[in-house]
């Protein structure tokens, strides 16, 4: 008769089990990192200051998960079910959220018709590679990976994970996330990264999924990109809200909306 130990794969140890030896314990950086203690809150600061040069505060939160044995699907990298249907939903959606916030919200806040900032990319076919790049991998994958990911999962070891936890959670993110637009944006700026960010981040709360997100966004500000480009802006905010140069107003059919301080 053969002993039970012959029969057992190679890979399986033959030995007792309180005579095996024990699988390795978390090492104390990473449970540092994980933590709120000196090395976690360092990390916390790097990371955000990083956020000046986007790509780089992504690749650090990446760094930090890896380091941190912070399982992936924390900062939403949870593989999707299709990546064709979360790509196609994602530019769908970030188009249309887009159109929506031009040709209805921004002009309701009483925000210019020309975004000032980059207008310069009217016409501007040099700029594209450069600009089109930002969009895709600063503002699509490395803003959501640090507003909605790493800040998401960093506060909710804070603030915990009901209801009222993810409802603070969306506000401050999203909060951050404008604040981070006034530089080069002005007030017009904030107030759109706001809006914005409270979606992007009630999807996020919601889903605990990150990859859709990312694509929104790029999609949104690939958007706004080929409006500002083919010099339509003007013409797409004007679609609904007209302006009016006698009256100094902005209407829709007989419903006028006083915009008394804008010249667009």
């Amino acid at each position: 008769m053969t002993s039970d130990a012959a029969n057992l794969p190679e890979h399986v140890s033959a030995l007792p089990p309180e005579t095996r030896p024990a699988p390795p314990s978390d090492d104390s950086i990473a449970a540092g990192l994980r933590g709120f203690g000196p090395l976690g809150l360092l990390a916390i600061f790097l990371i955000v200051l990083s956020s000046v040069f986007k790509p780089l505060s992504a690749i650090l939160v990446l760094v930090w998960a890896w380091r941190s044995h912070t399982p992936w699907r924390e900062i939403g990298y949870v593989r999707p079910k299709s990546w064709f249907g979360t790509l196609a939903a994602g530019i769908v959606l970030g188009c249309a959220f887009k159109l929506l916030m031009k040709v209805i919200v921004m002009p309701l806040l009483g925000a210019p018709a020309v975004n000032p900032a980059y207008h310069y990319l009217a016409g501007n076919r040099a700029a594209l590679p450069g600009v089109v790049f930002t969009m895709i991998v600063g503002a699509g994958f490395a803003e959501e990976t640090l507003f909605r990911g790493y800040l998401f999962e960093r506060l909710g070891k804070l603030f915990g994970t009901g209801t009222g936890a993810k409802v603070s959670i969306v506000l401050l993110t999203s909060a951050l996330f404008a604040l981070g637009h006034y530089a080069n944006m002005g007030l017009p700026g904030v107030e759109q990264a706001m809006i914005t960010g409270l979606v992007f981040g009630t999807i996020f709360a919601i889903t605990g999924r990150i990859w859709m997100v990312m694509c929104m966004h790029a999609a949104f500000d690939l958007a706004a990109v080929a409006i500002i480009y083919w010099n339509v802006e003007a013409a797409v905010a004007h679609l609904v809200f007209k302006y009016r140069a006698d009256t100094d107003e902005f209407y829709r059919g007989t419903g006028a909306i006083q915009r008394g301080e804008l010249s667009y």
